[in-house]
């Protein structure tokens, strides 16, 4: 296969006119269609504003390089596009973008595609062959220049791996000096191109660098022990997370993905300078050699590594539990609500064994994240501790243990112990690097992870009651907030929800109240809470599809046909549905949102509406209370951040 065989004449559009980034994924979107590689438009952008909603597809140098991996695509494929007057893109180097490729690639499909996309992204990583590109007078020329720069890098790849292979025969200098892993989430473009240009910045300063690139196709040109053991050093440019544990004993600088497009010649430096610090054993420190990460950032990062993978037993959980008050509505009031039929009760018995691992698995992630794996089992156990409130007031209670005496640190207490088991095992971790070599086997299976259980668990034991008696506090506090306090509560983190659209803000608004969750009761104040934060993150999306449908000329055409998206995203509790016009006017966008936001979270708290379900919007209506009020909530705020954006904005002429 080759790249052009993914390339149509009619999904190449040369010297194009675009007045906006959305305007030019508007065009390539219908460039994909025309091609026949899409079977579903709207789905297909709806996946391409996703991925440019997590960072800019642009890559600096005027490119840039939009693509999703969904089921609305067909058949892999790109389009192509040159724009001579450029559009903003949110470059890193701040260049408006000329040239773009728009890939499409299908899901659950064998990934053979991916290698010509790889190629692709490492060619356009060579000035020459770009600008010829951008001197394309129609498709054909378009696509000549691709085949011809295509068969130039086959060849010189081949007698780059031949000389290598002879060099390597001759003497250990053919081994790399220098090896290096590129991964991005997605891992389509951005993974490919930092390869390339390490590679290639590299053979200009007279040096052999490998890069093993870690994408969708799964991991490329993967570094051997041999060539680890000869190499100075290793650069991550990965936006991911990637086992260090190999490099035991080599220098080791963990940088963005972006760094590495953007700036290899000081990575590399940083590797033959000897700058970069040495891998000790098998310890994965998170900012070793990092861009100089700040605490702060640190423990975001490592918060979020247990958010991340504690959401889908909160949502699956919950939305199993409030399913089965929804089939049982005719023991509403009793206590038996909830489980009083066979239905009921499986539905019930499912979502609170899902929901209850929601603190085992946040601790254990935030654990791994510190300490890799070594610190998975001792903060999952922390997690558990932190969930049962065991003390040492209870081991007093034997041979009877009278469970009465444990009280749940609830949330607080599953944070604390995620952070605890993490460091304490980098320090176990850390105590066993002076054992004898022969014990080096053990330490995994067998001392990592009983030293870091134990001391985990002996450290639970003392801080349970602590965290105990802090969240029986914070239950009490927020079970006797009355009108205007739950008012003003649910107007915080209603308006949190629309600071940031999915950033820390917003986590931090959503994971609290998901947090009161665990002990709600129903209809209490942790449900209330519930409610609200979803009312307000249901409300930016809308706000704009609001605004780009009853006040066009404030809107750029292109800005109201993605608008129209937004009114399924906002009803689905998808808020990132407003990042991209947030992008483009946040000095607007946000501050009314956030106004709107606040509106709904206070409103839905005042009416009393509250949600046993974390997460899906518009569709867990029926097990909303007060389902009526809340939708009441909604739409005001909504209304309010529509006509106030729209009264701000100037009109647009197009």
């Amino acid at each position: 296969m080759k790249i052009t065989d993914l390339l149509k004449p009619e999904g190449i559009k040369v010297g194009a006119s675009a007045s906006s980034q959305m305007d030019a994924i508007d065009q390539l979107v219908a460039l994909q269609d025309a091609s026949g590689n899409i079977n579903d438009p709207k789905g297909y952008k709806e996946g391409i504003l996703a991925r440019e909603a997590e960072f800019s597809t642009a890559v600096g140098d005027g490119i840039a390089i939009p693509h999703a991996k969904v089921a609305a695509v067909k058949q892999p494929g790109l389009a192509a596009m040159t724009v001579p007057g450029g559009v903003d893109w949110n470059a890193p180097d701040g260049e408006p973008a000329d040239l773009m490729f728009m890939i499409a690639a299908p899901e659950g499909e064998a990934n053979t595609h991916l290698e010509m996309l790889a190629k692709l992204s490492a060619l356009l990583m060579h000035a020459d062959f770009a600008n010829a590109l951008r001197r394309a007078h129609d498709a054909t020329e378009f696509l000549q220049i691709i085949d011809e720069a295509e068969a130039a890098r086959d060849l010189e790849q081949a007698q780059k791996a031949a000389a290598q292979v002879q060099a390597r025969a001759a003497s250990d200098d053919g081994w790399p000096k220098i090896l290096a892993i590129t991964a991005c989430p997605t891992g389509i473009a951005h993974t490919y191109m930092a390869a390339e240009n390490l590679e290639k910045k590299a053979q200009e300063m007279g040096i052999v660098l490998k890069a093993e690139t870690q994408g969708s196709a799964g991991a490329k040109n993967i570094l051997t022990a041999e060539e680890i053991a000869h190499a100075e050093g290793i650069i991550i440019a990965a936006d991911k997370n990637v086992d260090r544990a190999r490099f035991a004993g080599k220098q080791v600088y963990s940088t963005n993905v972006s760094a590495g497009i953007n700036d290899p010649e000081r990575l590399i430096n940083i590797i033959m300078n000897h700058e970069a610090p040495v891998q000790e054993g098998t310890v994965v420190e998170a900012s070793a050699g990092s861009e100089t990460e700040s605490v702060g950032s640190q423990l975001y990062k490592h918060l979020m590594n247990g958010v991340s993978h504690m959401l889908p037993f909160v949502i699956g959980g919950g939305i199993l539990t409030a399913l089965a008050f929804l089939v049982d509505m005719g023991a509403a009031g009793t206590g038996a609500y909830g489980s009083s039929t066979f239905i009921a009760a499986f539905f019930k018995k499912i979502g609170e064994e899902a929901f209850g691992m929601m603190l085992p698995i946040l601790a254990g992630y935030i654990a791994m994240s510190i300490a890799d794996r070594p610190g998975l089992a001792p903060g999952v156990v922390g997690g558990l501790m932190a969930k049962s409130g065991i003390n040492f007031a209870f081991l007093q209670t034997a041979p009877d243990f009278d469970s009465s005496v444990c009280v749940s640190g609830g949330f607080i207490a599953a944070l604390a112990a995620g952070f605890l088991a993490g460091y304490l095992t980098n320090f176990i971790k850390k105590a066993c690097d002076n054992l004898p070599d022969s014990l080096e086997g053990i330490k995994p299976i067998l001392l990592y992870p009983v030293c870091g259980i134990l001391l985990t668990g002996a450290v639970m034991y003392v801080l349970n009651p602590i965290f105990g008696a802090i969240n029986t506090a914070m239950n009490s506090f927020l079970g006797g907030m009355q009108g205007a306090n739950i008012v003003l509560l649910g107007a915080i983190v209603g308006g949190m929800m629309s600071i940031d659209f999915g950033g820390p803000f917003n986590k931090a608004s959503y994971v609290f109240s998901t947090g009161l969750l665990a002990d709600a009761a129903l209809g209490g104040p942790g449900q209330v809470v519930m409610a609200a934060c979803m009312a307000g993150g249901m409300v930016p999306p809308i706000v704009i599809a609001l605004s780009t449908t009853f006040f066009k000329n404030k809107w750029s055409k292109a800005d109201r046909d993605a608008g129209l998206v937004n009114y399924i995203m906002g009803l689905s509790f998808i808020s990132e549905g407003a990042i991209p016009f947030a992008a483009a006017d946040p000095a607007h966008v946000i501050p009314t949102c956030v106004i709107g936001s606040a509106i709904a979270g206070g409103l839905s708290a005042m009416f009393g509406c509250y949600s046993p379900a974390p997460h899906g919007g518009a569709w867990v209506l029926p097990v909303i209370g007060n389902p009526a009020m809340w939708l009441v909530a909604i739409a005001a705020g909504s209304v309010v951040g529509a006509l106030i954006l729209s009264l701000w904005k100037k009109p647009v002429e197009e």
